[in-house]
């Protein structure tokens, strides 16, 4: 595939610009077309002289998708779909919450990106798993979805998750390259306090994520409270079940100044009983973490149901009786399938 110039730092681009015979400065030209005017031809890059404008145009590729869907819903979240240089199929989810302060009310642009075409790991509540793993996306293919979200929203993207198709730690060194460029102050410039990552548990890229040292935000895909009921809808648990989860997000801890958040999608009759809710208050209360439970969000072809509103608020009230901080999120984008690998699925059997 062609490589993506969106993934270059200005250190990488001067390289390349120097084996095309031209001079550092042109660098800081051409991120300033690509991050800034947010050209989408070479050939608009109109200080550039003709002949590295062609060069360029014959080396890198500017967008490393095109949309191919698009869906929206009522409480404003919108999912699209992108199709790759290959014809890989990846979601992305564009969530505007309003906060507030000092009485002023803002828009947050949240957007869900994806790390992987599929998923390896398998969750058994999960649509992005069901077709397995196709290949990680490159660094590119990763900043080009949050390119196209802001051509779709007509504004800045200021918040970052990690938590769309795939294993974000199972694709390390693409994740680490994107993350160098969100936070790069010619580039997205995305503060690292608005950026989350979100693991099912991959001990090993916990390991990589904590060395790396960026005060970027951590998310965990729980769960589960125990081995058995963790091993049962989550296969990664079988490999690095939570003897070695746990101490690994205890060493994130001592080297982060970010709660952990533990991710908890409430499934009827598999982890929703109030004894799971204390096991889960006293996992929290040992990291120092917040919990946000996240009723289950239907998808077609999978057995698992969502619990009553009631059942999910004492699953809640539990945890607030326990003070631990929580939220209970009830999904938004659930009337257009926004739950990870859903659109994707539905466009493959098409």
């Amino acid at each position: 595939m062609t490589p993506c110039i969106l993934s270059l730092t200005e250190e990488e681009l001067t390289a390349e610009l120097a084996l095309l015979g031209h001079k550092a400065y042109r660098a800081r030209q051409i991120r300033e077309w690509v991050w800034r005017r947010r050209a989408r031809s070479f050939d608009a890059m109109t200080d550039l002289p003709p002949l590295l404008r062609k060069a360029l145009g014959a080396r890198f590729t500017l967008r490393p998708s095109e949309v191919v869907e698009l869906a929206g819903s009522g409480g404003g979240t919108r999912k699209f779909l992108s199709r790759m240089e290959d014809g890989s199929l990846v979601e992305s989810v564009l969530i505007p919450a309003a906060e507030g302060k000092g009485g002023m009310r803002a828009e947050r642009l949240t957007l869900c990106v994806s790390s992987q075409v599929g998923c390896a790991f398998g969750c058994k509540f999960c649509a992005s798993g069901l077709q397995g793993l196709e290949r990680n996306l490159s660094a590119g293919e990763i900043l080009g979805q949050i390119v196209t979200a802001e051509d779709i929203a007509g504004a800045r993207i200021d918040n970052i998750v990690f938590m769309g198709m795939g294993e974000p730690l199972a694709n390390f060194d693409n994740l680490r390259q994107a993350l160098e460029i969100i936070l790069s102050s010619g580039a997205l410039n995305i503060g690292a306090r608005h950026i989350t990552v979100s693991t099912s548990g991959n001990v090993p890229g916990l390991k990589r994520l904590t060395d790396y040292g960026r005060p970027i935000r951590l998310a965990v895909s729980l769960h589960g409270v125990t081995d058995a009921v963790r091993s049962r809808i989550m296969p990664v648990n079988r490999r690095w079940p939570l003897g070695k989860l746990i101490p690994a997000l205890k060493d994130w801890c001592a080297a982060s100044s970010h709660k952990i958040t533990l991710e908890y999608i409430l499934i009827e009759g598999i982890n929703d009983t109030l004894g799971e809710a204390e096991l889960l208050a006293g996992i929290a209360r040992d990291l120092r973490a917040k919990v946000n439970l996240i009723p289950y969000n239907t998808v077609d072809s999978l057995p698992w149901k969502r619990p009553s509103e009631k059942q999910c608020r004492s699953f809640c009230r539990l945890l607030v009786s326990r003070r631990i901080p929580v939220t209970l999120r009830y999904e938004k984008g659930h009337d257009i399938n926004a739950a990870c690998g859903q659109l994707r699925l539905r466009k493959l059997k098409e």
